[in-house]
Order: C-alpha cells, then sequence, then structure tokens
C-alpha cells in the first residue's frame, strides 16, 4: 500500500511539472545602460549600523497629530513653593491686536473683543497697521485693532461716526470713508486723534462739519450737504499743517475763511459762490504777503466773476480756475 502511495504522489507532482509554463530567460543587454547600477552604492561588509539613523529615517511625521491631555490625578496635591505645570496663561485667548480680552477697557469704548467673536481682520484684510474693509455692507465701523495707522471703509453703508468708533486707536493716520451713506458725525468723533493726517468724507450726506484735529494735512468732504452752515466759522484757521481742501459739490454760498497759510490746493468747484473779498487769500494792507504754495484754486462752476477782484489774487503764484467774463 506504501509503494503504492508513493507511485501516485510521483506521478502528481510530475503531471504538475509538465504543466507549467516554461521559462524564459531574459538577456539584459548592459552596452544599452549608460549608467552604472551599483556605483551609487557603497557597500561596506564590515561597516556597523547607526540603529539611530534608522529610527529618523522611518518614523513617519506627525502631522497635526492632536495632543491629548492626561488624565487628572485628583489625588495629587501640589506642595507649597511648588510651581504649578498648568497651562493656563498659555492658552488664554488672544485677541487681533495682542492683548487679552480680561484686559482693561474705557467704558463705551468698542474694541475688537466686541465684535461678537468674529476678528475683524478675518472678515476684512489687515496688511501690517492698514485695515482693508471696503465694499463690506457695514452699517457702522468695524471694531479695529488698536495699533491700526490707516483704515480703509469705502463704498459700505455707514450711517453715522460715534465719537468712540476711533478714540481708541492713539496711532491712527488715516481715515477713508468715501462712497458711505453718512448723515451724521458726532462732534468729537475726530478731535483726539492727534496723529491724523488724511480724511476722505468724498460722496456722503454730511451736512455739519465736526471740529478737526490741527494735524490734519489732507481733507476731501466733496459731494456732500453742507450748504450754507455746514462749516463752522474759522474752521480751518488752527489747522496749520493742512495742504490738501477739497470742497466741492457742496451748495456752498462763501469760502470758509481764514484760509491756512500752507494751502496748496483748494478745491470749490461746482458750488453756489457768487462773490469773493479781495482779502480772501491775500492781505490788502500788507502788499508783501504771499501765498507761494497756493497753487491749485478751483472755482470753476460757481455763479462768480473772477474778472471782478483782480486784486484778489496779487498775492498768488496762479490765478484761479474760474469763469474771468
Amino acid at each position: 500500500m506504501k509503494t503504492f502511495a508513493n507511485i501516485f504522489l510521483g506521478f502528481f507532482i510530475l503531471k504538475a511539472a509538465a504543466a507549467a509554463p516554461p521559462t524564459i530567460a531574459i538577456n539584459y543587454d548592459t552596452d544599452t545602460y549608460e549608467v552604472d547600477l551599483y556605483s551609487n552604492y557603497d557597500y561596506d561588509e564590515n561597516g556597523s549600523i547607526d540603529q539611530g539613523e534608522i529610527e529618523i529615517g522611518t518614523v513617519l511625521p506627525i502631522v497635526n497629530r492632536p495632543i491629548l491631555s492626561p488624565e487628572p490625578d485628583h489625588g495629587s496635591v501640589i506642595e507649597e513653593g511648588e510651581e504649578s505645570t498648568s497651562t493656563e496663561e498659555e492658552s488664554t485667548p488672544k485677541l487681533i491686536d495682542g492683548s487679552s480680552p480680561q484686559g482693561p477697557l474705557t467704558p463705551g469704548v468698542q474694541t475688537p473683543e466686541a465684535s461678537g467673536g468674529f476678528s475683524t481682520c478675518i472678515l476684512c484684510a489687515c496688511i501690517r497697521n492698514t485695515v482693508y474693509c471696503d465694499d463690506h455692507n457695514l452699517d457702522s465701523v468695524p471694531p479695529l485693532p488698536r495699533d491700526t495707522t490707516h483704515v480703509y471703509l469705502r463704498f459700505n453703508k455707514i450711517r453715522k461716526i460715534n465719537k468712540n468708533d476711533f478714540s481708541y486707536l492713539n496711532n491712527l493716520q488715516k481715515i477713508d470713508l468715501t462712497s458711505n451713506i453718512i448723515s451724521e458725525i458726532d462732534e468729537d468723533a475726530f478731535r483726539s486723534l492727534l496723529h491724523l493726517n488724511e480724511l476722505s468724507l468724498l460722496d456722503n450726506r454730511i451736512r455739519q462739519l465736526p471740529e478737526l484735529p490741527n494735524s490734519l494735512n489732507f481733507l476731501d468732504v466733496s459731494k456732500n450737504r453742507l450748504g450754507r452752515k455746514g462749516i463752522k466759522q474759522e474752521a480751518f484757521k488752527d489747522l496749520i499743517d493742512l495742504h490738501i481742501l477739497y470742497l466741492n459739490d457742496n451748495s456752498l454760498d462763501h469760502i470758509p475763511l481764514p484760509l491756512p497759510d500752507n494751502l496748496q490746493a483748494l478745491h470749490l468747484q461746482d458750488n453756489n459762490i457768487q462773490e469773493m473779498h479781495e482779502d480772501t487769500f491775500c492781505k490788502m494792507k500788507d502788499l508783501s504777503y504771499a501765498r507761494r504754495t497756493l497753487e491749485d484754486i478751483r472755482l470753476d462752476g460757481n455763479p462768480i466773476n473772477l474778472s471782478r477782484t483782480p486784486q484778489a489774487y496779487l498775492c498768488l503764484p496762479r490765478i484761479p480756475v474760474g469763469r474771468l467774463v
């Protein structure tokens, strides 16, 4: 019986070997390879392998792996004098200006922590100390980082400027509120901004110009509704650094006096100015007085004949633009 089993097993193996596909020898022509496949490997038969190098090369990098805090040990007690390992201070959320929500606040001043949980720099764009918040359908001035120096809030739907909208921004240098629907500005909205250089209120519905900081050198209130009483008497008297003043398209019936001596450009076109005094730009009692910097005066689009007051331009480097006949 054993002999028969061996014969049967041998026959089965022989049949399987005959059924297998024949192996085809593949000859590689080494002449077609220009690269020596073995030249880049230096095999040291007796060399040792650094286990540390193997571990560094084989461990997968940790990417976004959550850090699990250990279970609290309710039985452990911090001895007196031992420093706590709590990271409470490090985990305190920081605001967009780097301060903490628990910091002291000025009553009534709206700061970044009052933004309803959404940072202004997420909704808008903050590049260094400049905030760009144009065309965002805003109906009020959003909370801004305390270190903001330039803010652009153009093409929104802001209706009113409150006294605390900018008062906490001690470094603010430029405000651009072009093309909103502002009709009211609190009297103290800009007065405390001691470093404010540029203010643009172009294309709004402003009827009364508020008090302005003496630091201004550029002011654009064009295309508003100031009318006869929108600018207070001597409103620009103390603005000794004011160089550019745009008041066109406001239905003004007079030129607001006195004008700062350092003024370079004055745009009053498309108003309702009908007459001008000879002392508007010059000083008739001081013929040596000269306004050498005021080279751009526009009075075109007004019902005024500039040829009626020729003595008013003696101190100017150029004659104003307007109707001469």
